[in-house]
């Protein structure tokens, strides 16, 4: 970053130096020519007016002596004297620009350059009371020229110029960088530093970053030893009658009991393994799921119906109404948003409890309702039952075969659909939770 900083410096003091450099040479150049043509232009004029033409022409005066070339043209063009050669032997200048414009307007300017001399002829005439013209003309390098001789000087300028702001920009970066490596040093004291105004909502979002860093560290580490100690639980439970059966000291009534633990706790520990698959997979943000246009309502009613031995297995009626809506997600998700609500529903209900699935439209979106008679949530626990692992009853949810990681499944649903959730509950009288799908032309109604 230093490099580029620099290097974009160094071509900013370089583009600067050139163009500076061009500007001042077309501007002296200008106002040189300017000058020039002026001295002429009063040089014409003291010939008029004076008797310095006549003392020229019988050659009492050189005009060399001031390095200006003298010509008098009459009003065809043909010269009458020339004090730099002979004027007999030279050609009509009626064709001349300069004469042109001053048998038209009085006076006349022209410039004529010559590419291999590397000069540039400055003319000047003006029209004389008797019809003739004066004209006066004077060498002067180019600009090309004046640029070439002074090259080496300009070349050690540049030179010179460069090497000072190769320093300058070498000092600015690093002035310009400080505050941000410091902030890339001592990310846990960024409310210490003291840094541009400008880099205010940068150092922000950078510290609100590294606390979501952290934080999700955190979560991750308590996240891996809560998993660790799920796992362990029922492996050590399927080890241990694995153990007494092959040792022999089990009796064939205690064969079967122990089967059936070891089923039981297989089943738990390939739940729970298929629960922390989901939960990984549902914490990819850039994931692209493959959304369509699904019925909520029917989504829920076959989720209901598979549930229905579940629910009689623990003496809840479980029951289903709803209208038709849609909703743009993708059906596995929705699935399991409906079974985890139901099943959490029903593994934390009464015997002779209810509950109660509903699916309808309201206020332009679909509404999923799972609500229930059961043992209900604290209002203490309530903002965290959506936790990994997080349990009201831990006995309870253990002995039937909760894993802890269903509604955290829900909320990573919920959020991956863009929709709300709403919890109500008061423990002893049960649990109601709904959720609002943003709905796809569904019609306005209350549940």
């Amino acid at each position: 970053m230093k490099k580029k900083i620099n290097f974009q410096l160094m071509l900013i003091a370089i583009i600067a130096i050139f163009s500076t450099m061009i500007l001042v040479s077309v501007i002296c150049y200008n106002l040189f020519r300017k000058q020039i043509l002026e001295d002429l232009k009063t040089y014409a004029h003291l010939l008029e007016d004076t008797e310095a033409l006549s003392d020229l022409i019988e050659k009492k005066y050189d005009s060399r002596m001031d390095k200006v070339r003298i010509t008098v043209v009459d009003r065809n063009g043909d010269v009458l004297y020339e004090s730099d050669a002979d004027a007999e032997k030279m050609d009509n200048h009626a064709n001349r620009p300069e004469i042109i414009r001053t048998l038209a307007e009085g006076e006349g300017q022209a410039i004529r350059r010559s590419s291999t001399m590397g000069k540039s002829t400055f003319y000047y005439a003006i029209m004389t009371e008797d019809g003739n013209i004066i004209r006066v003309a004077k060498e002067a390098d180019s600009i090309w020229s004046i640029f070439a001789g002074a090259l080496p000087a300009i070349i050690a300028f540049i030179v010179l110029i460069i090497l000072l702001c190769t320093v300058i920009a070498h000092v600015l970066t690093k002035i310009l960088l400080e505050p941000i490596e410091k902030v890339a040093k001592n990310v846990d004291r960024l409310e210490e530093l003291e840094t541009y105004e400008e880099l205010a909502p940068f150092v922000a979002k950078i510290k609100k970053q590294h606390e979501d860093i952290l934080k999700n560290a955190g979560m991750r580490q308590e996240f891996t030893a809560n998993v660790s100690h799920e796992l362990k639980t029922p492996l050590t439970s399927i080890s241990g009658y694995s153990e007494l059966i092959e040792s022999g000291m089990a009796s064939d009534e205690d064969i079967m009991r122990f089967a059936r633990k070891i089923h039981h706790n297989s089943n738990r520990l390939l739940t729970l393994i298929n629960d922390v698959i989901r939960l990984s997979e549902l914490d990819v943000v850039d994931r692209d799921e493959p959304f369509e246009v699904l019925n909520l309502s029917e989504i829920a009613e076959t989720c209901v119906n598979m549930l229905q031995i579940n629910a009689e297995n623990h003496g809840v009626t479980l029951e289903f109404r709803g209208i038709a809506c849609t909703v743009h997600s993708e059906k596995q998700m929705l699935e399991e948003l409906v079974y985890n609500l139901c099943d959490n529903a029903i593994r934390y209900n009464n015997k002779g409890g209810k509950v109660t699935v509903s699916v309808a439209p309201a206020d332009g979106k679909a509404v999923l309702t799972v609500e229930d008679t059961g043992i209900g949530i604290p209002k203490e626990h309530q903002e965290r039952i959506f936790e990994r692992f997080y349990r009201v009853d831990k006995s309870r949810s253990k002995s039937t075969g909760g894993t802890g990681l269903g509604l955290a499944i829900v909320k990573h649903i919920v959020a991956k659909n863009q929709a709300e959730m709403k919890l109500e509950s008061e423990a002893g009288k049960g649990t109601k939770i709904s959720v609002f799908f943003k709905g796809e032309d569904n019609g306005k109604g209350d549940l």
